[in-house]
C-alpha cells in the first residue's frame, strides 16, 4: 500500500505525516467536528479533497472567518434549492457570502413577501435534515452551458468568466467570484443519501460536507437588486440570510441586530430632533436642527481648538473651482465617478469640490517657502460634495454633502515619520475624548497587479509604506493589512474603532502623498538655498463630521455624555410656585456655560421627568417646597438615581466638572 507525505499545520505548528495514498482531507480531521474544510497550499478545499504528496494542509474551523464564509455560502445554496423547489419558475442569479450572512438573487414573476420567506425557511430545514452531500465536479464551458441552458444569468457568467478576477473587489459581476473564476468551471451537485441528484449550481466552492452541517440560520429580509449591481440591468429579488456555528451565536447576532436597530441614528435623529433630510434638498443632504446643531457646534469647537493646539493654522477655501485644478492634483480621471458633473460658466467648467487638498496646495504655493517653516500645517472645515449612488446613501454615515476636518502637513522627508506619529497620537487622543477607546489600525497599500490605478515610482511607494508601517508598529496597536486599499497617490493608515456594541467603523485617516507636491510644483528652500520638494501628509480626525456624528449617536444610543448633550440640564419644577427659583438657578448655570432648558409646560411633574428621560438629558434638576425653603436643588439622573438637597453652587460645580472632564456618564 503506497503512502503520501503531507504537512499538517495546527495553530502555526507544522507536523509531517504519512498517509495512505488516496486519503481525503476529512480523514485528517475526523476527530475534530469543528473542521468543515481544509486549506491546502493556501487554497480552500472541500474536505472531500484527495491529498497529494507534499501538500501542506490546515483545517478550517466553522467559527473562523473562512469557515463562516463557507457555512454561509452553503446555506445560500440550500436557500436557492428551496426557492426553486417552491417556485420552479425562479431563475438563479448570484449567491455569495457577505459580512455576517449571505444572499441569493432570483428572477421571479412577483416579489417575495414575508410569508414566502417563512415557507422557504421551512423547506430549507427539510433539506438540511436530509443531510444532502455537496459534491464538486469540473465541467467544460460547453458542458456547463448545456447543463444550465435554462439559467440565463448563469450562462451570462460563463461567458464573462475570463474577465472575473478571483476575489477582486471590482469584479465585472457583483459577487461573481463566488461562482466563476478566470480558470476552470465547477458545478456543485447536492446528492440525497440514496445518491439521487437533488439540485445543482454553478459554483467555485468550497462547501460544507453535507447540508446537515448547517447548525443555525435565519432568513432576514428580501429586497430588489439589479443584476450584476448595474441599474441598467433587470431588477431581481434578493433574499438575505444569516448562518452561524451555533444557535447561541445566531441568537447573539440577532440580539446585536435588535440593539443596532434601537441605536439607529436615523431613528434617534427624528426622536431627539437632531437632523433631517428634506426631500426638497435632495438625497444625502442633511440639515441640522437647533438641538442637533448644538452637538455639531461642540464637535467643531473641540476639533478646531485641538488643531490649533497641535500647531495647525486655520484656513478657508471655496466650495467650487475650475475643473483644471483636479487634473493638476491628479484626481481626474481617478475620482470622476464620485464627482458631480461640471457647470459651464463664462467659458470655463466649474465643479463643486469633492476634496480640499488641491486648494491647500494653492495656499502653500502662494509664496516662497523655507525649510524653517516646515512642518507647515493647514486645517479647515471644508464642505465637500461627492456623488454617491442612491442605493448606498445611508443617513449621516453615507451622504452626498459632508464637512471634513481636513488637514495637511507639509514636511521634509526626514520629518515625515515624526509628523505621522504626531498625527496618530492626535487622532487617538481625539477618539478617546469622544468615548471611542477600542480600536486597531489598518494599513492600506498599493495593488501591484493594477499599476494603472496608482501613480508614482516603486521606490516612492516602498518608502512611504515603510514609514507608515514603522509608525503603526511603534504604536503597539493591532495592525491589519489592506492590500490594494490605498489612494492613487499614496498609502494610508486608518483607525478602525469599535463602538459600544462591537461594530467596527473606519474613522480617522493619515495618508502619505508624494504625488500632489510634484503635480503642483511645491517647493521649499533648503539650508543650502536650493529648491526641494516637500512631502504632503493628509489627515482627517473626524473624517466626515456627518459620519462621525452618526457613529456617536449610535455609540451612545442618543444618551450623550454631559459635554456633548444638546441639553445638559432639564429644569423641572414640582409646581408652578417653584419656577422663579428654578429660573434663577438656570440663569446661574447658563452663566457657567451649561446648556439648560426649563420645562414651563402644564404637564404633571412625572410627565415632565418622562419627557426629559425620552430626550436622554443627563441631569434633571428638580425643585420642590423643601428645596425652595432650604435654597437647594435635587438631581435625578438618567439611570433613575437621585441626589437630593444639593446647594446650588454644589449642583453647578458637579455639572461643570463632568463637562470639563468629559465624563462618560
Amino acid at each position: 500500500m503506497s503512502e503520501t507525505k503531507v504537512t499538517v499545520i495546527d495553530a502555526g505548528e507544522r507536523a509531517e505525516r504519512a498517509v495512505t495514498t488516496g486519503t481525503k482531507a476529512w480523514e485528517l480531521f475526523a476527530e475534530e467536528p469543528s473542521i468543515i474544510a481544509a486549506r491546502v497550499g493556501g487554497d480552500l478545499k472541500d474536505l472531500a479533497y484527495e491529498l497529494g504528496d507534499g501538500d501542506e494542509v490546515e483545517g478550517v474551523a466553522i467559527d473562523s472567518k473562512d469557515g463562516h464564509d463557507i457555512l454561509r455560502h452553503s446555506c445560500a445554496h440550500v436557500m436557492a434549492q428551496a426557492v426553486q423547489e417552491l417556485y420552479p419558475e425562479a431563475k438563479l442569479g448570484i449567491g455569495p457570502p457577505i459580512e455576517n450572512g449571505f444572499y441569493y438573487d432570483f428572477d421571479v414573476p412577483t416579489p417575495f413577501v414575508p410569508e414566502d420567506l417563512d415557507k422557504i425557511e421551512t423547506r430549507m430545514r427539510k433539506i438540511i435534515k436530509e443531510g444532502q452531500r455537496f459534491s464538486r465536479r469540473v465541467v467544460s464551458d460547453d458542458d456547463a452551458r448545456e447543463e444550465l441552458a435554462d439559467e440565463p444569468y448563469k450562462l451570462e457568467l460563463i461567458g464573462l468568466k475570463g474577465g472575473v478576477s478571483t476575489g477582486s473587489t471590482d469584479s465585472i459581476a457583483e459577487g461573481a467570484s463566488a461562482e466563476v473564476g478566470a480558470g476552470e468551471l465547477t458545478i456543485y451537485d447536492n446528492h440525497r443519501r440514496n445518491g439521487d441528484l437533488a439540485w445543482k449550481d454553478l459554483c467555485r466552492g468550497p462547501h460544507l460536507p453535507t447540508t446537515k452541517r448547517i447548525p443555525a440560520f435565519k432568513l432576514m429580509r428580501s429586497a430588489a437588486a439589479y443584476w450584476r449591481g448595474d441599474e441598467k440591468n433587470k431588477q431581481l429579488q434578493r433574499i438575505y440570510g444569516t448562518a452561524w456555528e451555533s444557535k447561541e451565536a445566531l441568537e447573539e447576532h440577532l440580539h446585536r441586530i435588535e440593539e443596532a436597530e434601537r441605536r439607529d441614528h436615523r431613528k434617534l435623529g427624528r426622536e431627539l430632533d437632531l437632523f433631517s433630510f428634506p426631500d426638497e434638498l435632495g438625497s444625502g443632504l442633511a440639515v441640522f436642527h437647533p438641538k442637533g446643531g448644538v452637538l455639531k457646534r461642540v464637535m467643531e469647537d473641540y476639533v478646531r481648538r485641538r488643531h490649533i493646539e497641535e500647531g495647525f493654522s486655520y484656513v478657508g477655501t471655496p466650495h467650487i473651482t475650475k475643473e483644471g485644478l483636479f487634473y493638476t492634483s491628479g484626481h481626474l480621471p481617478y475620482y470622476a465617478d464620485t464627482m458631480f458633473p461640471p457647470m459651464d460658466f463664462e467659458g470655463a467648467k466649474y465643479m463643486v469640490k469633492p476634496m480640499n487638498c488641491p486648494m491647500h496646495n494653492l495656499i502653500y504655493r502662494s509664496r516662497q517657502r523655507s525649510y524653517r517653516e516646515l512642518p507647515l500645517r493647514l486645517f479647515e472645515f471644508g464642505s465637500v460634495y461627492r456623488y454617491e449612488k442612491s442605493g448606498v446613501i445611508h443617513g449621516l454615515t453615507r451622504v452626498r454633502g459632508m464637512t471634513q476636518d481636513d488637514s495637511h502637513s507639509y514636511v521634509t522627508k526626514e520629518q515625515a515619520p515624526a509628523e505621522i506619529k504626531h498625527l496618530l497620537d492626535f487622532v487617538l487622543g481625539l477618539l478617546r475624548d469622544f468615548g471611542l477607546d477600542d480600536f486597531y489600525l489598518e494599513l492600506s497599500t498599493r495593488d501591484d497587479s493594477k499599476p494603472d490605478k496608482f501613480v508614482g515610482s516603486d521606490e516612492d511607494w516602498a518608502e512611504a509604506t515603510q514609514v507608515l508601517q514603522d509608525v503603526a508598529d511603534e504604536s503597539g496597536l493591532e495592525l491589519v493589512a489592506d492590500p490594494g486599499g490605498a489612494a492613487f497617490y499614496g498609502p494610508k493608515i486608518s483607525v478602525q474603532a469599535r463602538d459600544a456594541i462591537g461594530r467596527t467603523w473606519q474613522m480617522s485617516t493619515i495618508q502619505y502623498d508624494f504625488n500632489q507636491p510634484k503635480g503642483f510644483g511645491l517647493e521649499y528652500a533648503g539650508p543650502d538655498g536650493s529648491p526641494h520638494e516637500p512631502v504632503m501628509i493628509h489627515s482627517a480626525k473626524f473624517g466626515s463630521l456627518e459620519r462621525f456624528y452618526g457613529v456617536l449617536v449610535e455609540h451612545y444610543a442618543g444618551a450623550f455624555p454631559p459635554w456633548l448633550a444638546p441639553v445638559q440640564v432639564a429644569g423641572i419644577p414640582v409646581a408652578e410656585r417653584h419656577l422663579d427659583f428654578l429660573d434663577e438657578v438656570a440663569t446661574r448655570m447658563r452663566a457657567r456655560g451649561i446648556r439648560v432648558e426649563v420645562d414651563y409646560s402644564d404637564e404633571r411633574m412625572q410627565k415632565k421627568i418622562r419627557n426629559a428621560q425620552l430626550q436622554k438629558v443627563p441631569y434633571m434638576l428638580l425643585v420642590g417646597d423643601r428645596d425652595l425653603e432650604a435654597g437647594t436643588v435635587s438631581f435625578r439622573f438618567r439611570d433613575g438615581e437621585q441626589a437630593n438637597g444639593l446647594s446650588v453652587d454644589e449642583a453647578i460645580e458637579q455639572v461643570v466638572k463632568a463637562v470639563e472632564d468629559k465624563a462618560q456618564v
